[in-house]
């Protein structure tokens, strides 16, 4: 299946730089280190040209992508998934056991790899993935695989990859000289989109919103009643305040979702998945949530502390006006607090709720009992609710089939009717399990 045909059949147009990443991919040989702003769509941009370089016919690995955190290869292996190109691929990565991934990995046979460093260069080392096959390196979020300190196992694993291994390495920032990985060629071809690309900062409105008081919690919540039920990000800069925070706000009845490194695996992804099918509209995160992570309909950042730094601000504001799409951006500062140097300009912001009732998400999440090994498809799925729950298409969301139960949104006005109409209900001739999914959210 060729570009055109992917692009075509999910109706998607390929913006300039992705257009030239592409053909610079595919044009030669040469390795590659392109440099666009986050939420520019480079994910799009190599993996289409990826897609060409496989040999359906060969059963082995042949390209690996390495990125700095465990839900960025989830994400990325999600978009790959959706390409539906027939290609096999296979996300590694900690919080689960290297000897069940390497299970899955003889029993699937992948041809591209999406790894964290750590969990990849182990499997390298134990020989549970072979590299002999290996043709092509891609590195997403260079910039930040080293500024977490992964110089170390992108040097092992190059150094164990074959030596006419290609190379492309994707990030928003150019990583400074002394950081750099020791690259086997200094054959590289640099593509620098930074200014040529349109900036998420360009479709941003930036406000300032004023506390009264040091302590900004209830101008917060003023903030986010006034915001209704749009989808926010609150980015707090420790993690206790942020289980402060989303403590404060779960005590005023919000449907919010804590995000930070201290949770375990399980509690982050289905923290991500809760806000990112819309059934819960409040985020709050440390800046763990401002790099890697691609959520649609994010609508607001809220700074609630200060970015420490420029870059923090970049890569927090890249989570909303992500592609094409418009965001707004609100700097809530205490009586002491001014607006950092590099913030040009911005409106004052004074919130005027219309409800004394904080603004609930528009999705909720019910868990179905039955999944692929039941060979329940998305369809199966969308055409159960549709006609046995009584719901529309467009009251349905998204829609994930795992091995032995499914999780769909709903809308939250209509999940209760949905639950009730399906009760003791057949799906595929196979009775189950609906109900409202439990969930970590405060």
């Amino acid at each position: 299946m060729n570009i055109q045909e992917i692009t075509s059949r999910l109706q998607l147009t390929l913006s300039p730089m992705q257009q030239a990443t592409t053909a610079a991919f595919l044009e030669n040989q040469r390795n590659l280190i392109v440099l666009s702003p986050t939420g520019s769509g480079k994910t799009l941009a190599y993996q289409l040209p990826l897609t060409q370089t496989i040999k359906p016919e060969l059963s082995a690995v042949q390209a690996i992508v390495l990125v700095p955190g465990r839900e960025l290869a989830i994400q990325s292996y999600e978009v790959f998934q959706s390409l539906h190109t027939g290609i096999k691929a296979y996300a590694c990565h900690g919080g689960r056991s290297a000897m069940e991934e390497h299970r899955e990995i003889r029993k699937i046979c992948p041809q591209v790899i999406f790894a964290t460093p750590g969990r990849l260069l182990d499997h390298l080392n134990k020989q549970n993935i072979g590299n002999q096959s290996v043709r092509t390196l891609i590195i997403d979020e260079f910039d930040k695989c080293l500024q977490l300190g992964f110089q170390k196992e992108m040097n092992d694993i190059i150094q164990l990859l074959p030596d006419n291994i290609r190379k492309v390495f994707l990030s928003a920032t150019e990583p400074e000289a002394d950081d750099s990985v020791r690259f086997n060629t200094g054959d590289f071809r640099l593509l620098d989109f930074r200014q040529t690309v349109d900036q998420p900062s360009d479709r941003l409105q930036t406000f300032v919103v004023r506390s009264q008081n040091k302590d900004k919690l209830e101008a917060l919540d003023t903030l986010l009643r006034d915001l209704n039920t749009h989808c926010s990000i609150v980015f707090l800069n420790y993690r206790d305040s942020v289980e402060r925070t989303a403590d404060f706000l779960s005590s005023r009845h919000y449907s919010v979702a804590a995000y930070h490194g201290s949770l375990d695996q399980k509690a982050r992804e289905e923290t991500l998945y809760m806000f990112a099918n819309h059934s819960t509209n409040i985020l709050v995160s440390t800046d763990l949530g401002s790099r890697g992570l691609d959520i649609q309909g994010v609508d607001n950042i809220i700074h609630y502390h200060l970015p420490e730094t420029e870059d923090a601000y970049t890569h927090r504001i890249g989570r909303t006006a992500r592609w094409n799409k418009s965001g707004r951006v609100f700097f809530l500062l205490g009586p002491d607090e001014q607006l950092p140097p590099y913030i040009q300009s911005a409106e004052e912001y004074h919130p005027t709720p219309t409800s004394v009732n904080p603004p609930l998400p528009l999705m909720e999440t019910l868990y179905i009992g039955k999944g692929k090994k039941d060979k329940l498809s998305k369809g199966d799925i969308l055409g159960f609710l549709c006609k046995i729950g009584k719901l529309s298409a467009k009251e349905i969301g998204r829609i994930d089939v795992y091995d032995y139960y499914s999780l769909v949104a709903v809308s939250r006005e209509k999940a209760a009717m949905a639950i009730d109409n399906v009760a003791g209900k057949k799906i595929k001739g196979i009775k189950t399990i609906v109900t409202k999914k439990h969930s970590i959210i405060f």
